[in-house]
């Protein structure tokens, strides 16, 4: 059964702007999957940032695609790269399924907000494997509010920020970050979307362990709900 979040994303689809230029009838979208399935990532590949790019950019030339997309609720062996995705418990080692949707794509790609709303926090989470520059803003559909989250921005996107600041629909918000600012990933944006932030501010986990699987998918319902980019794959 959807949550009242999902039916309210659901119902208001239509009015959504695209998050990133894309137009479906000129434009190539390749899926990327970072699964232990994908025997191409190696160790060497995932902890060098510039062949992890390379990587990157030789997928989405292959496949003629103006962006690489995918990652929802997927178990990821990326994060073995850093030690920021470590909880320090033996059981769960490693924080790896992830909570939103990433479109990779160059450095200085443009990004917009899809649905009006108030700027919540904002922040650099500057550690190596991490979100980089970061903004959440909050929304409001009828009487449900909720987030949109976006990392790896580029970081001189923050400096106009406002907590409380109003951002229109269809507004650039930033750009995606180079190696040097988004967290050292190769250029991409995570976009999530989350129901109740609780205290968090200027971040929130964008991955979790598989023990907290359903508790953090239910507050973080598929992002897709409002990229609709995922039906061109």
């Amino acid at each position: 059964m959807n949550s009242p979040l999902e039916n309210v994303l659901q119902k208001n689809q239509p009015h959504f702007r695209n998050v990133v230029n894309f137009n479906p009838a000129t434009d190539k979208l390749v899926a990327l999957d970072f699964t232990a399935v994908n025997k191409e990532l190696s160790e060497e590949l995932i902890t060098d940032t510039q062949k992890f790019t390379h990587y990157i950019e030789n997928k989405l030339a292959a496949a003629n695609a103006t962006y690489g997309i995918g990652g929802y609720g997927e178990d990821r062996v990326l994060y073995q790269r850093s030690n920021h995705f470590a909880t320090g418990s033996a059981d769960t080692a490693i924080r790896s399924i992830h909570l939103g949707i990433d479109i990779w794509g160059p450095a200085g790609t443009k990004v917009f907000v899809p649905v009006g709303g108030t700027v919540h926090s904002f922040a650099y989470n500057d550690n190596f494997g991490d979100y980089g520059a970061t903004i959440i803003l909050q929304h409001q559909l009828e009487t449900i509010v909720f987030h949109t989250l976006y990392r790896h921005l580029s970081l001189a996107d923050l400096s106009n920020m406002q907590e409380g600041k109003y951002i229109s629909r269809g507004e650039l918000l930033a750009h995606f970050g180079g190696p040097s600012e988004n967290g050292d990933w190769p250029p991409h944006l995570h976009f999530q979307i989350i129901g109740d932030m609780r205290v968090s501010k200027g971040d929130y986990p964008g991955v979790c362990t598989i023990a907290e699987k359903e508790k953090y998918l239910h507050n973080c319902p598929d992002a897709d709900l409002i990229l609709n980019m995922m039906q061109y794959v």
